[in-house]
């Protein structure tokens, strides 16, 4: 990619564009079905919590009301009926949480494996990384983002749903209780039917003004702390990943620095969030407190009018606990529900970014690629390559001198480049991974194509699974592989076919490009486009590999490059990159 490149384009979405993608995506995943029925399995628990709930609240009446009576036999038989319904709620709750578990652990699943699908499209995770701030650490949001944006959103969608049955079913308990009171002011009446309801909701809707004004920073904060925790986490990996280069370089105190700046802008943020939590804990705290009490001050004039039993007034104070934690959702969550928000933009945003890969520029600002057909070959028609998206010819960039060529299977070509000319770039406009330019790139099919970068990966995991990456070659058997390694010169692997190494710490750069030729040779390709791959290595190393793709009978070698050893062993074809040059300096050429 061109260094210094930015993408000014904003992939954030509304909230309602939000939900309507992640929405979209769930509906399209495999774990649909069984989310739905563990959906209305929970459903059904609440529902049954909520009816156990209901009568627990009634029975307060007659266990209060023996007590004011002292009547022991009453007393003992509402202890037993206390037992069955604490019994059940118990059960009911312990059903619920697992049921809670099972589904953020589902919805997880279906949230991490699409967002994994939409990332690792071919090319698409490439691209990304020219998209600006967007692309940086993308194993967070896959991660960590997931998980919590998976639990929040279970636990909020349970919690709401709870909370509005619970409303629905109480705040019929409130209205009877208070439906005939009568306020008496002074020589005046006053009738307010369902007094504790109005009431419960005023406290409520206090509450939850209070916080969203309290807390209205949380949001924010949220995000930009799971940024910078992916910043802290980036920095320590790319320090464990590179510790002989700085081992070497007595660069561990530069090192060092970059770490705890990454500290000290966590710090900063959880320093931000604990002032915001702690104002917003002002809300919630003290509305919890008062709630003890109010309830008895709300229902006070009735019992002290004689309108209610003491029962009666136990069971007004549960029915309010019970609708002002309906209503009072909102201000308990308001922290979760902040930070559901932060995690639902930042994976909502990504997932956008990706998709928006697949439409990289405005027209006539891309490459046209096309499939050619078997014995067409390559075609490459006018092609000019951008080094910045939007930065045309006037930017940096590379065009092929010739104008137009045509590679014919079976060729060996090589594409080198004058001073200043940048080839790497040209090796991934022809790999369609860089596609801000114009000009038409005509390619044979990708299955008989192999695009050998300078620097190639090596997964983790056995070395037969290494040399036959990325889909494994079933007819290829141990002694295939032991050949391969000989010709490149990897002997002293022949016995570590079934070993999981991390390769690429084992091996140096001359024994990871001998172990990309060795995959060459096992594949077979129709065509191997290599982007200067042998630069860099020992003239021992060059010779060995170039005699080794010799040996590819019936391949199309195209080498975007210099090199002495490939240019002498096979006399290629050559075309030239010059670089993109001004207005002025293009005439002068032409003339």
């Amino acid at each position: 990619m061109a260094d210094g490149m930015v993408v000014p384009e904003t992939y954030e979405l509304s909230l309602g564009s939000q939900l309507r993608m992640m929405g979209g995506a769930f509906w399209n995943a495999p774990v649909r079905n069984r989310v739905l029925v563990l959906t209305v399995a929970l459903l059904a628990v609440i529902f049954a919590t909520t009816y156990a709930t209901y009568r627990l609240n009634e029975w307060n009446g007659p266990f209060y009301d023996a007590l004011e009576r002292r009547d022991m036999p009453e007393f003992l038989n509402q202890l037993v009926v206390f037992a069955v319904i604490a019994f059940s709620l118990t059960l009911l709750n312990v059903i619920q949480q697992w049921l809670n578990q099972i589904t953020a652990m589902r919805m997880r699943e279906g949230l991490a494996r699409d967002l994994s699908d939409v990332w690792l499209v071919p090319g698409r995770a490439l691209k990304l990384g020219g998209a600006g701030a967007i692309a940086n650490n993308p194993d967070q949001r896959l991660h960590e983002d997931t998980r919590i944006l998976a639990e929040n959103t279970t636990a909020l969608a349970i919690g709401l749903v709870n909370s509005t049955i619970l409303l629905a079913s109480f705040i019929g308990v409130l209205w009877a209780i208070s439906s005939d009171f009568v306020f008496h002011l002074g020589g005046s009446t006053i009738s307010i039917p369902g007094y504790m309801v109005w009431a419960t909701i005023l406290y409520a809707l206090l509450g939850s003004v209070l916080s969203n004004v309290v807390g209205a920073r949380l949001p924010r904060l949220n995000a930009e702390r799971y940024a910078r925790e992916a910043d802290l986490r980036a920095a320590l990996v790319r320090a464990n990943e590179n510790l002989k280069p700085i081992t070497l370089a007595r660069g561990e105190a530069n090192e060092r620095e970059r770490v705890h700046g990454a500290i000290d802008g966590v710090l900063e943020m959880l320093r931000q969030l604990a002032w915001a939590l702690a104002n917003l804990t002002w809300v919630s705290a003290g509305f919890g407190w008062l709630a003890l009490v109010a309830p008895i001050i709300i229902a006070s004039p009735m019992y002290f009018s004689g309108e209610l039993s003491f029962g009666g007034l136990m069971m007004a104070v549960g029915a309010f606990n019970q609708v002002n934690q309906a209503l009072r959702w909102y201000v308990v969550n308001f922290s979760v529900i902040a930070d559901w928000r932060a995690t639902l933009t930042r994976v909502s945003s990504f997932r956008n970014a990706l998709l928006a890969m697949d439409t990289p520029a405005k027209e006539g600002e891309v490459i046209a690629y096309r499939e050619a057909k078997a014995e067409e070959g390559m075609s490459l028609c006018g092609v000019s390559v951008y080094g910045e998206p939007d930065r045309g010819e006037k930017g940096h960039g590379i065009r092929v001198r010739e104008g137009e060529c045509f590679i014919r299977p079976g060729e060996r070509v090589m594409i080198n480049g004058d001073p200043g000319a940048d080839r790497h770039l040209f090796f991934q406009a022809v790999a369609g991974i860089w596609p801000w330019g114009h000009g038409e790139i005509g390619l044979p099919l990708s299955d008989g194509m192999i695009l050998m970068p300078q620097e190639n990966y090596l997964p983790t995991a056995t070395l037969r699974e290494v040399m036959t990456y990325p889909n494994g070659l079933p007819d290829v058997d141990d002694g295939a592989l032991i050949r391969a390694l000989e010709k490149v010169g990897l002997e002293r692997l022949v016995h570590r076919l079934d070993e999981v190494e991390r390769w690429d710490r084992l091996l140096d750069k001359e024994e990871e490009a001998s172990l990309s030729v060795a995959n060459a040779v096992l594949r077979k390709p129709g065509w191997l486009i290599m982007d200067d791959v042998l630069e860099g290595l020992e003239p021992e190393t060059r010779e060995r590999l170039v005699d080794v793709l010799a040996g590819l009978e019936g391949s199309t070698l195209v080498y975007i490059g210099r090199s002495e050893e490939f240019s002498r062993k096979f006399s290629p074809r050559l075309f030239h990159l010059a670089p993109l040059a001004a207005p002025a300096e293009s005439q002068k050429e032409e003339a």
